[in-house]
């Protein structure tokens, strides 16, 4: 089973983004913070980490602690996790310049802004990033390639995809996220409609047709 890498610090993303991974077969490395994120990291390059080294990392460039083009930069420093594919999200407005300057500390092969596309196109987007990255591995991330970002970009419409928070996620066992949220079960059963008192049906029914009689004029006593 292939694993991701995501930091997302907006709790309805992050369950969405780990609930997709179980559908599409993916075990998620999640994190809430920049500096979780770091720590991790830091473990893996010290070998205490006992979770699979990801293929690709999903990064918000806002996040608390550690930002996402700083973490961007860590991975490619670090001797187990270099070759990973990198794709950044923002939320934000950035300027061509914020964007070149993001793109290029993290030495990402992707931005995506948010709200992000549909499940069935990121997980395309995704994948093609990634098998991008493997073609190339030694080579700098096409990003870079003219300053610009030439990844697919998520289309700006307003229809997000938000999704039940059941999903925990597979964070090293020495540092785990904030507990997400699960549902607590399927909704007790409605009552049968023979089950309701029908006298009362009766009587609701009976009020309207002589509200109705005197309105018309008919059952005006």
């Amino acid at each position: 089973m292939p694993t991701w890498m995501v930091v997302e610090d907006e709790p309805d993303l992050y369950d969405t983004l780990l609930m997709l991974f179980e559908i599409w077969g993916v075990d998620g490395v999640a994190f809430t913070s920049g500096t979780d994120a770091m720590r991790w990291i830091e473990e893996v390059d010290r070998g205490l980490s006992d979770s699979g080294i990801p293929e690709l990392a999903l990064l918000d460039i806002r996040l608390p602690g550690a930002s996402g083009p700083e973490i961007g930069e860590r991975l490619r420093q670090s001797p187990t996790l270099r070759e990973m594919a990198i794709v950044l999200t923002t939320a934000y407005h950035l300027t061509p310049q914020e964007e070149r300057a993001a793109i290029a500390q993290a030495a990402a092969d992707a931005l995506i802004r948010k709200p992000l596309p549909r499940p069935a196109d990121l997980r395309l987007m995704l994948q093609d990033v990634i098998d991008q990255r493997r073609a190339h591995p030694a080579g700098p991330p096409a990003p870079l390639r003219g300053g610009r970002a030439p990844a697919p970009t998520a289309p700006q419409s307003a229809d997000r995809h938000s999704a039940p928070a059941r999903l925990a996620s597979s964070t090293p066992a020495a540092r785990r996220p904030p507990p997400v949220r699960r549902l607590t079960g399927p909704p007790a059963a409605m009552p049968q409609r023979d089950a309701l008192p029908r006298r009362r049906q009766g009587g609701v029914r009976g009020w309207l047709a002589r509200l109705w009689r005197w309105l018309r004029g008919g059952d005006r006593e």
